[in-house]
């Protein structure tokens, strides 16, 4: 994810690249479910876990009869999930895991009433719920990351251009009256971390039981005044004045790089979405920016050529780090590093993990990766550390942590999306996407929610002290 900003005037006028009249297009890997003695043992194997798993968690799962008349209802209590056609569910579990529940939704062979609160649960215990001797089998049953998701510098634009160049419309039907395309920052107060006093995490952000008025939180002027701090925010880490040379790795659409101009620095701005691009440059040409601001459809490893060397006085990326790919970590820091000036500052917003489930996951493809974003992948605090420290003069100066106020956004985001149905369908869409793109939004939610995923703004400096 990364930040669209919007001008009312900029009605994107963008076909999708996806549309309800090709479905071969839209959803390559959604298969029928195949059929074989492998695909009936593995079924019957995904059947017990899956039981075996939610006998232990505070949900309740009902199973329709199958073709032999038998339906089950287990679980401890709480949110409710059905099992339309077990059959299909087993078979498509069985076979492909955690990529084949996220299938069986959009196929709608289950369904929840609250898919944000069901999925919240088992995330909270996803390192545990499949038994230790079959976590170690996991190399064996998971997906690899397929060669052409890869993000080397030939995939990287088509991997972006999968999500970002979807179309502009569509985001702008759900995202909050600044369009940002990342985690917004509430108002909150920050507490010391357990690393020290450079290490901040901040409380959760107001909430509300009552469903009347969480609803109206969505519209409500709040949530585009936290996306704005959370911009603020990282200018101001990264020291962003009158006269700074910045540079912006991810454009979005442009709000970073006016923020930063209406301060008075020199933007260099890059991206690879054409979509982004072109939105985010009249964007700041329609706010007088023009002779500040400099976007530039450029991989960021080109930026390791010498005349970059030592051009920046200040480097920030909101939420793109998760699309570099574990492989091209190094040279992503490395990169930031040769084009930071001496004493400089860098100021990075990213989603990560916890660094053993990092370890136990990298390489493998997610269900996020093949529908939404191919080539992610998320890294830890603990690998930046690492990283930075062993290969770059980088140091890391602060850390906020934030995870809470992103399963907010999130809530705010799918309700929007869910609420504007007719007017997704009417860019071309299909009701499967609308499923798809409402897993994506729950999935993620609940990841931060229950914790297993965090957002954190990152602070360094080049050569100084951590």
């Amino acid at each position: 994810m990364t930040d669209l900003a919007n001008n009312p005037a900029h009605t994107p006028q963008h076909t999708p690249t996806h549309r309800a009249d090709e479905p071969s297009s839209r959803h390559p890997g959604l298969e029928p479910v195949r059929t074989g003695p492998r695909t009936t043992v593995s079924a019957a194997v995904a059947r017990r876990l899956f039981a075996a798993a939610i006998r232990r968690l505070d949900v309740l799962v009902e199973e329709a009869p199958n073709s032999r008349g038998i339906g089950r209802t287990f679980g401890r209590g709480g949110p409710r999930m059905v099992i339309h056609r077990p059959e299909e569910f087993y078979a498509r579990v069985g076979r492909d895991g955690l990529i084949g529940f996220g299938e069986a939704y959009l196929t709608g062979a289950w369904d929840t009433d609250d898919l944000a609160a069901f999925l919240t649960v088992p995330a909270a215990r996803i390192a545990t719920l499949i038994p230790e001797s079959l976590q170690r089998a996991r190399a064996f049953v998971t997906h690899r990351t397929p060669s052409h998701q890869r993000s080397t510098e030939d995939n990287s634009q088509a991997n972006i251009a999968h999500h970002y160049d979807l179309s502009n419309e569509l985001f702008a039907l759900f995202l909050d009256e600044t369009l940002s395309y990342s985690s917004a920052l509430f108002t909150t107060s920050f507490v010391a971390g357990p690393d020290g006093p450079d290490h901040l995490v901040a409380t959760p952000p107001a909430t509300t039981d009552n469903a009347a008025a969480a609803t109206a939180l969505v519209h409500s002027p709040d949530f585009a005044e936290a996306q704005a701090r959370k911009i603020e925010r990282l200018l101001d880490e990264a020291a962003v004045t009158a006269g700074s040379r910045v540079l912006e790795i991810g454009t979005g659409w442009g709000e970073l790089a006016i923020r930063a101009a209406r301060r008075g620095a020199h933007v260099h701005s890059i991206t690879l979405s054409v979509e982004q691009l072109e939105l985010a440059e009249r964007r700041v040409a329609d706010a007088g920016l023009s002779d500040l601001v400099r976007i530039e459809l450029l991989d960021y490893r080109a930026l390791s050529a010498p005349e970059f060397a030592a051009a920046y006085d200040a480097i920030l990326s909101v939420e793109m780090i998760e699309a570099v790919g574990h492989e091209f970590w190094g040279t992503y820091f490395q990169t930031i590093d040769h084009a930071l000036a001496p004493g400089g500052r860098v100021a990075i917003q990213a989603i990560t993990m916890p660094h053993d489930r990092m370890l136990a996951t990298r390489g493998t493809q997610t269900w996020i990766n093949k529908y939404v974003f191919p080539g992610g992948f998320l890294p830890s605090v603990r690998v930046i550390d690492e990283i930075t420290s062993a290969q770059t003069a980088l140091r890391r100066t602060g850390l906020l942590e934030f995870g809470s106020h992103y399963a907010e956004t999130l809530r705010r985001w799918d309700e929007l999306f869910l609420a504007r149905r007719d007017e997704v369908l009417a860019l071309g869409f299909d009701d499967q996407f609308m499923r798809m793109w409402h897993f994506y939004l729950a999935y993620s939610r609940a990841g931060f929610a229950s914790g297993y995923i965090n957002v954190q703004q990152l602070t360094f400096t080049k050569g100084g002290a951590r």
